[in-house]
């Protein structure tokens, strides 16, 4: 961009520093003109000032990069990550109504992503959310999923949540199930709730803490005669003159097969070192378990 001054002084010297001072640049970045020179007259009579023209041709600024939208920054530090953990997957990002930032993860190594139960998508995703809301802008919740693996993994849990509520009502005995994350039991509380006779709280501590499906004799619906047989009578009076008596009611134990799954309570929230969980999600492959 060219600037141009016109400057009088009493001395072409005095007009050429005046225009310098006022564009803040050196004598050597402009160009001079002498438009008319001084003259000093006769006793005052005749005399005039000098005027000049100074050009300067200010340099464009560089353009600045316009700022990374946030699923272009979750994109770029998946991507960086994942190569470090040397596995490969397609990122599809998409802006979700609240705002928020929702990505699916797909490829043939999906299973190395997902890791035992979603350890690895959870501490992936807990990665990325400390990524992109480093910052003191607005922050976005960015939630990971690969595959459907989350709403497949909500189904099963809810489905052996069930199963449980049916054991505990039928030995009405209470049943304290394998340790869940805080998400994991959200959804075991949240499925739970409604089932008549069954009550649900959270006992231990972080990363052992557990859902305990009680039975809640106030709400329980009554037994006809006939449920007496899952109490182990068989015969009634009859089986007791023979000297029988039933065994006690076995407590659940969950088989390793059986699915338990997640729940978001806020203020029990697992709170990862994300250095740790960097040093984590590059371990061996061959040491993370399919979820399928």
């Amino acid at each position: 961009m060219l600037k141009i001054l016109e400057k009088t002084a009493k001395t072409e010297e005095d007009a050429v520093a005046a225009a310098l001072e006022e564009l803040g640049v050196t004598l050597e970045k402009v160009k001079v003109e002498v438009l008319e020179k001084a003259r000093a007259g006769f006793l005052g009579i005749g005399s005039a000032p000098a005027r000049v023209r100074v050009s300067y041709e200010e340099p464009e600024k560089p353009e600045e990069p316009a700022a990374s939208s946030p699923e272009e920054m979750v994109t770029a530090f998946l991507t960086g990550l994942f190569e470090r953990m040397d596995v490969h997957a397609e990122i599809r990002t998409s802006l979700r109504e609240d705002g928020g930032i929702a990505v699916e993860l797909e490829g043939s190594e999906i299973g190395a992503l997902i890791g035992r139960r979603g350890e690895t998508l959870d501490a992936i995703q807990h990665l990325c959310n400390y990524a992109v809301n480093r910052g003191d802008g607005q922050r976005i919740r960015v939630s990971i999923d690969a595959e459907n693996y989350r709403q497949k993994r909500e189904d099963s849990l809810v489905s052996h949540a069930k199963k449980v509520a049916e054991k505990v009502l039928r030995y009405r005995k209470s049943i304290t199930m394998e340790p869940m994350n805080a998400y994991e039991r959200h959804i075991v509380h949240n499925a739970l709730q409604d089932v008549a006779g069954v009550t649900t709280f959270s006992t231990g501590s972080e990363p052992n803490r557990r859902v305990v499906v009680g039975y809640d004799a106030a709400t329980a619906p009554q037994r006809s005669r006939s449920d007496s047989r899952d109490r182990g009578y068989r015969g009634g009076r009859d089986n007791r003159r023979r000297g029988g008596y039933s065994r006690p009611a076995p407590v659940y134990e969950p088989a390793e097969d059986e699915t338990d799954e997640t729940e978001v309570e806020e203020e029990s929230e697992v709170v990862y070192d994300p250095a740790e969980l960097i040093a984590d999600l590059g371990q061996d492959k061959s040491n993370t378990r399919e979820w399928c």
